[in-house]
């Protein structure tokens, strides 16, 4: 089975930073697109940012500028560098890979 798991979430204070990690397992993440989401509470999940097997990366405007998501094929992760954050950001961070979710890391900026 195909297993995510995210971590780094925290609360921190407006113009903070955090970096999130997705940790895959159960396949071989090098050769697909990965994507970072978040739900806030009442709100719909929406995509914060995308990455390539090849590396190219694509950001919602809301993030842009700010977020930085990269990715580690010889340790199957990906991670999310988030700076000068805003209390708009507070939301459960999630990531994915194809159909597959991970448990989510909160994020709450004051």
């Amino acid at each position: 089975d195909v297993q995510l798991v995210e971590s780094g979430g925290g609360s921190v204070q407006a113009g903070g930073s955090l970096r999130l990690s997705c940790a895959t397992s159960g396949s071989t993440m090098s050769t697909y697109c990965m994507g970072w989401y978040r739900q806030a509470p009442g709100k719909e999940r929406e995509g914060v940012a995308t990455i390539d097997s090849d590396g190219t990366t694509a950001y919602a405007d809301s993030v842009k500028g700010r977020f930085t998501t990269s990715r580690d094929n010889a340790d199957d992760t990906v991670y999310l560098q988030m700076n000068s954050l805003k209390p708009e950001d507070t939301a459960m961070y999630y990531c994915r890979l194809l159909g597959y979710w991970g448990q989510g890391t909160q994020v709450t900026v004051s």
